[in-house]
């Protein structure tokens, strides 16, 4: 597998990418989140045979598309957001990542969008499907459910999500609930204190 950028190298990538200040911290802070519950994870007995190395670089790249949402006023466009998985695809090719690493930004929405979902939905992306599918795949999509970048922002306990999930179908939250019996739960109490974001 082609070398995967450092930590440093994706926090200056965040930071080139990032239209604002205030939106570098929103989405770089929510990466790093999702981090370090996926480390918490990975120290369960899930993460035997899990690249950890693969996963933390995933985890802090996933919502790097975020970015080409906003305008130069700090307006997201939310209509549009289901894109910025492709999007942050889009960057990581740009910018000469790794095939593997493109995956974690096209592949973590929800619980994976299948090729019905964008027909039925009429979501603005090609006709695809983008379901994670590697163990490291699927670990950083999990770990993603557990914390919002809403105003202000939050994490998610996994019966606050599986609600949320619900709309789009009961198979979205039989999904989950694999998920939750594949890597476990994490512990959010802790993180909620050190990142002073509540928990719901």
């Amino acid at each position: 597998m082609a070398q995967l950028p450092t930590v440093a190298e994706i926090t200056a990538l965040h930071q080139a990418y990032a239209p604002t200040p205030a939106i570098f911290e929103k989405v770089h802070t929510h990466c790093t989140i999702v981090w370090r519950i996926a480390e918490q994870l990975l120290a369960g007995p899930a993460g035997a045979g899990v690249d950890h190395d693969l996963v933390r670089a995933g985890c802090l790249l996933h919502d790097i598309g975020v970015y080409r949402l906003y305008d130069e006023t700090g307006r997201l466009d939310g209509a549009n957001y289901v894109r910025h998985g492709l999007l942050g695809a889009e960057i990581l090719r740009k910018e000469g990542l790794p095939e593997v690493l493109h995956r974690f930004c096209s592949c973590h929405t929800g619980v994976g969008v299948t090729r019905a979902d964008v027909v039925n939905q009429q979501l603005p992306i090609p006709v695809d499907d983008y379901v994670a599918e590697s163990a490291e795949e699927r670990l950083v999509m999990y770990a993603d459910k557990f914390h919002s970048k809403s105003n202000p922002p939050r994490f998610l306990r996994p019966d606050t999500f599986a609600a949320k999930i619900r709309r789009f179908g009961d198979d979205k939250v039989v999904t989950f609930e694999a998920l939750t019996a594949e890597f476990g739960t994490p512990e959010l109490d802790t993180l909620a204190t050190e990142f002073g974001h509540r928990v719901s």
